[in-house]
């Protein structure tokens, strides 16, 4: 099997493994884990926040960061199809108390005048009080674009102007790096919080950490225990993090290209691939414009050895590509991904 479903899909390579097995260790509730330490301060400095914090998901770093910046009843902006919007389980709700004002929009990106028509300032009686504004850089649902860094300097701009905090979902902040040529800690350190994911383009079996200001960074682990995240010997899952950050982010960009060379050949060969969307690691297929059933596509994919997996939108699937799939399986995939969906049998 080709696996494209996602660059969750990656094993932990032998190297991480070695890693792992070798961590030096402590309890990481009591924050005597050395490894877990190492791990935080790096990613401190690699998103340009005072500190950061080591939870178990990416999805646990984002819900802590909205409860960190926010009291419940306050309200959230975020695009409609942000994962803290479409792939949390109401999180936010839950975990935050927080009202939700989904922003629409094609891109997965939207300006400061979508913030200035839609907060409200509250009245203490009546209406909630806008209190946060999210944005997730790359942005998953839209197919991995990438937030350009002067929209999102004109966005903070405005934010701090009408007093909101602000959120970066950046579970793939680092392929936005890499893509745009931008170092993560300029795009990140405008953000209150900032969440960065280490199981998926940088290869991790687990973990996420959420980063901000000292002061919350308190809070932060207060919630983190809270939502039932505190560890003990974390550090032998922290140290494929320390493994990562060495040895997988510069080579982000080989699955870039290798997204660009699938989007392309797919594309020859009469797959309805939009060129404009590749922008990092995913490939979106509109399976809808060859009058195919999106589930029955997947299935027809994957009797052809190939997997992909669903969008947020009828009728398109994605391909994302990561450090278990090479060149060779991106050819392949070139020739399966047509036969499957009988396009060559219609030219």
């Amino acid at each position: 099997m080709i696996d494209l479903r996602s660059d969750t899909k990656t094993q932990p390579s032998r190297g991480m493994r070695e890693a792992m097995a070798s961590a030096e260790v402590g309890d990481e509730q009591r924050r005597e884990d050395p490894t877990v330490l190492d791990l935080e301060r790096r990613v401190a400095d690699l998103l340009g926040q005072d500190e950061s914090v080591y939870v178990p998901t990416a999805t646990m770093a984002n819900e802590i960061a909205l409860r960190t910046l926010s009291e419940p009843g306050d309200e959230l902006i975020a695009e409609e199809n942000a994962h803290l919007l479409l792939s949390e389980l109401g999180g936010p709700a839950v975990h935050a108390g927080l009202m939700t004002r989904p922003v629409r929009s094609r891109t997965g990106r939207f300006g400061p005048a979508e913030v200035q028509r839609m907060i409200r300032p509250g009245d203490d009686t009546h209406t909630p009080r806008t209190r946060i504004v999210a944005i997730e850089n790359t942005h998953n649902a839209s197919g991995g674009r990438v937030w350009p860094l002067e929209e999102i300097r004109e966005l903070v701009a405005t934010c701090r102007e009408l007093g909101l905090t602000i959120h970066l979902d950046g579970a793939r902040v680092l392929n936005a790096a890499v893509a745009s040529g931008v170092q993560a800690a300029v795009i990140a350190e405008q953000f209150d919080t900032v969440t960065l994911c280490l199981s998926k383009g940088l290869g991790c079996p687990l973990g996420a950490l959420v980063a901000g200001s000292h002061d919350l960074m308190r809070r932060a682990r207060r919630f983190k225990h809270q939502f039932g995240g505190a560890m003990r010997q974390a550090g032998i899952v922290a140290a494929a993090g320390v493994y990562a950050l060495d040895h997988n982010v510069e080579r982000l960009a080989e699955d870039h290209a290798r997204a660009r060379q699938l989007a392309e050949g797919l594309q020859a060969a009469g797959v309805p691939v939009d060129l404009e969307q590749v922008e990092t690691n995913f490939v979106q297929i509109n399976v809808g414009a060859l009058d195919l059933d999106a589930s029955d596509a997947l299935a027809r994919l994957a009797a052809e050895g190939v997997g992909l997996s669903m969008t947020a939108h009828p009728g398109v699937l994605r391909a994302v590509t990561h450090l278990d799939v090479d060149g060779d399986d991106i050819e392949q995939a070139i020739e399966r991904v047509p036969r499957a969906l009988g396009v060559l049998a219609r030219a």
